[in-house]
């Protein structure tokens, strides 16, 4: 049997600690970095299937590190943050995150939302229509089997776990609205919907448009229904 392998980047050698034991005895291969460039040189060689990031760090901070990580990675990452403000919470999700958690937390709550990141990311697509297995999104494409986004030159662009999650769920069926509160509970940081919840999944709808749209600010395919949600819109 497989375990998924997680790599915990937090400066506090105690925190470190306690989430490489926790981690290990609920099932986890576990390892552990101090600061995010030696986090580089261990993604260099190992692969690992979520990242759990502390955002307060010397040095290069976790947001920083994971805007970086994103251009070159799809590993989902869960962020861990001392300020639990909505704004930074924002910031996280745009910088790339899946999820975040702030400090201090139930140990038994970073488990269910390391389970629920990695049930996203190896979520299977819905079987598409057979007239809707390939959607043109202006110079874009999606493929609905695949849950691959591709520009005209062939080239796939990189998903992040809650981003592929989203877009699974919207091409199940073009054209037609998706409540906020379904892409919560599917495929949205988890929690009990709620504003902040609605507003985390707006900021990863946003992130989707700039990688999307001609011109995110004028969206054409990924569409705001008023007061309902969101549709996708296929060429």
């Amino acid at each position: 049997m497989e375990f998924p392998h997680l790599l915990i980047v937090d400066d506090d050698e105690r925190i470190r600690g306690l989430l490489t034991r926790f981690l290990r005895k609920n099932g986890f291969l576990v390892t552990a970095a101090a600061n995010a460039a030696q986090a580089r040189r261990l993604l260099a060689g190992l692969a690992f299937d979520l990242l759990v990031l502390d955002v307060m760090m010397p040095g290069e901070d976790g947001l920083s590190f994971c805007r970086d990580l994103r251009r070159r990675l799809n590993v989902p990452v869960l962020l861990l943050t001392a300020r639990g403000e909505t704004m930074d919470r924002i910031l996280g999700l745009e910088a790339g995150a899946d999820d975040y958690l702030a400090k201090p937390f139930d140990p038994k709550e970073l488990l269910l939302r390391i389970n629920a990141i990695l049930r996203r990311a190896v979520a299977e697509p819905p079987a598409p229509a057979p007239a809707q297995k390939i959607l043109r999104l202006g110079s874009m494409t999606y493929d609905v089997e695949r849950g691959e986004l591709s520009d005209d030159a062939g080239e796939t662009l990189r998903l992040t776990a809650t981003e592929a999650g989203l877009m699974r769920i919207l091409a199940a069926d073009p054209g037609a609205t998706v409540t906020r509160t379904r892409l919560i509970e599917e495929a949205g940081p988890r929690g009990v919907p709620s504003p902040a919840q609605e507003r985390a999944v707006d900021v990863q709808i946003t992130r989707l448009r700039r990688k999307i749209e001609p011109d995110p600010r004028q969206p054409r395919y990924l569409q705001t229904v008023r007061g309902a949600g969101y549709r996708l819109a296929s060429d």
